[in-house]
């Protein structure tokens, strides 16, 4: 009785169901010729006649009473399609796809387009941020210092990544907290300036940074004789906001989360890579660097060093042990011969030659060993790499003036040139470890080159590589038994096998730095400017200079041997003539890495001041 009754209780819905099942139809896709063009649509049976010819007439612009569509696959209607045809009836789901038709008939009505188009106003703002150049900073009063090194900081993710797990510390007494106070209304006004330039597609007022940046360095407050803001120096402010970061923007949690965070990854840098970086800034932005000082008066020429080696060391001989030291820094500077040594005979027209002027240098020290001060050598080299690295210009010094009347002395700006290129090497800058780490994938890079340089004069081409790779196989797979028999034999020959085996597996290569891409050659891109325009250093104009993101898209030509993109470079330089964008506070402008190189001062135009780098992949 009990499924008597079950039975008779869900029949009805039983049937209802199988009812709906077989009156659903499906769509099928359709392909329809109209003249030279060819129109895809879903062919609907269900709708019928005129839902067929309502959709072709919104998609060809035919008029329904005068179109004649005829039948291309097998199985369809005879002749021209009449408007009682049951097209339900048809036996679509034997015929194979897509379904053919012939379309016949003027276009004279408008054709709908099949996307509809979306006007940049209708946008919501933030996805119109997207759709435009990037938006400017609006210049509050002489905050072009400001405004350029925001624009460059914008596109570093570690520091924002960094800066959004900030948590800020209430501990301590009241003066640790009202500074604490400040430096977290500083980061948090510095992260949200940077999240509503990218969300915003009109120019920001960077009010709120402005203001921290005021309280927090009193100095940048200061105004002239009509209560205008005075300028500020841009370096200045960079090298303040990097301390405050690296007061702040510490513990395990906000690295993880700046190494983390934009890539997905849930590794965080280990403490080999971090080689005594504590904070956000310094593994992303310092070097450690080893300082060796030797005493020149006491220093044994190169020569002399194999006849004591011959002969033997004089024990009366007096010997004054180097002193080495580790440092952070968080920037190299480029060094520019003008006014702070006159005397100097050096000419420095490149950025290699200014950064290895500042690494040496002498100076004068008390030797234990003499007894009094005597001249040493200063010589520096880096001991851990960066993912970022920042190069500041040695634009500006101070210059005495003791026939002045106050001698208060002057501050001077180098006009001059000092050139450039879109990547620095800085592995003549490293001591001998890191140097030892870089040069296995320099060596192994270079090799791979001179192999493809090869192959390309024997004309061989990517077939040919296979080819040999397939044929390398089947001779490994044929010498396999020989090298075993060999190795039953003589137990020897299995010990000396094992041996090149061990040998032949690349070893693993020693930490040089937190974050830095596999295989690293020690060569960094350089992707935005701080440039500085004017001749006086206590006025003029700063400008960002920052590489576009989406370079590769916009600075490729298709190449029509292969359709792959083929980047535009400079002229026969090699170098790669990419997008950049040129922030001169609310107006931006696109320009090239040709215009970036031009920046290298000279003149009365605008000249580098600070190069931001990133580590090249």
């Amino acid at each position: 009785f009990f499924f008597a009754s079950f039975r008779y209780f869900i029949s009805p819905i039983t049937t209802i169901l199988f009812t709906k099942q077989t009156t659903m139809t499906s769509k099928y896709p359709t392909l329809v010729k109209w003249g030279k063009e060819s129109v895809e649509i879903e062919f609907d049976p269900a709708a019928g006649v005129a839902g067929l010819k309502k959709e072709l007439q919104d998609r060809t612009g035919v008029p329904m009473d005068r179109m004649k569509i005829m039948p291309k696959s097998k199985g369809l209607w005879k002749g021209v399609l009449k408007d009682d045809t049951s097209l339900a009836d048809l036996p679509l789901s034997k015929i194979s796809p897509p379904i053919q038709m012939l379309l016949m008939g003027s276009a004279t009505l408008p054709v709908e387009p099949v996307k509809k188009t979306v006007f940049l106003e209708d946008l919501p703002p933030e996805e119109a941020a997207k759709m435009v150049e990037p938006s400017g900073l609006i210049n509050l009063g002489n905050t072009c210092y400001l405004n350029s090194v925001v624009q460059c900081l914008r596109v570093v993710p570690h520091l924002r990544d960094g800066l959004r797990r900030y948590i800020p510390n209430r501990n301590g007494n009241n003066a640790n907290n009202q500074q604490a106070q400040l430096h977290a209304l500083l980061l948090t006004s510095l992260l949200s300036t940077m999240e509503t330039l990218d969300k915003s597609p009109e120019a920001v007022s960077p009010n709120n940074l402005v203001m921290a940046t005021k309280m927090v360095f009193p100095q940048m407050a200061q105004t002239g004789p009509q209560g205008q803001p005075m300028q500020q120096d841009a370096e200045e402010f960079y090298s303040s906001v990097m301390n405050v970061c690296s007061n702040e923007l510490r513990g395990n949690d906000v690295l993880k989360a700046a190494f983390t965070g934009h890539t997905g990854s849930s590794e965080a840098p280990k403490a080999e890579e971090l080689n005594g970086a504590t904070n956000v800034i310094d593994a992303v932005f310092g070097m450690k660097m080893e300082e060796v000082l030797t005493c020149d008066e006491l220093s044994v020429p190169e020569a002399d060093k194999d006849a004591m080696e011959t002969e033997g060391t004089n024990e009366n001989a007096l010997v004054e042990p180097p002193v080495v030291t580790y440092d952070l820094h968080r920037k190299l500077v480029c060094n520019i011969q003008g006014g702070s040594d006159t005397n100097s005979q050096v000419n420095i027209t490149h950025i290699a030659e200014g950064i290895q002027l500042s690494l040496t240098g002498k100076l004068e020290k008390y030797s234990d060993v003499l007894g009094r001060n005597a001249q040493w050598t200063r010589s520096q080299k880096i001991a851990r790499l960066p993912p970022y690295l920042v190069v500041q210009f040695g634009r500006f010094y101070w210059k005495a003036t003791p026939d002045s009347q106050d001698h208060a002395g002057v501050k001077c700006k180098v006009m001059k040139p000092v050139a450039f290129h879109s990547v620095l090497d800085i592995y003549d800058f490293c001591n001998d470890k890191v140097k030892s780490v870089l040069k296995v994938s320099r060596d192994k890079a270079a090799q791979e080159e001179e192999d493809r340089v090869a192959k390309k004069l024997r004309g061989e081409d990517e077939t040919d590589d296979k080819k040999e790779s397939g044929d390398d196989a089947v001779m490994e797979e044929d010498t396999k038994p020989a090298a075993a028999e060999a190795a039953d034999d003589d137990d020897d020959d299995d010990e000396d096998l094992k041996a090149a085996l061990a040998m032949s597996v690349e070893p693993e290569l020693a930490p040089v730095g937190p974050g830095l891409p596999a295989n690293f050659q020690g060569l960094y891109e350089l992707f935005a400017v701080v440039t500085h325009k004017g001749r006086d250093a206590d006025g003029g104009h700063y400008m960002g200079w920052v590489k576009a993101d989406n370079s590769d898209a916009l600075g490729g030509k298709a190449n029509p041997t292969n359709g792959e993109k083929k980047r535009e470079q400079i002229g026969d330089t090699g170098e790669d003539n990419d997008d950049w964008f040129v922030f001169d506070d609310d107006e931006v402008s696109p320009c090239k890495t040709e215009d970036i190189l031009k920046l290298k001062g000279g003149g009365d135009w605008h000249m580098s001041y600070l190069n931001f780098y990133r580590a090249k992949k």
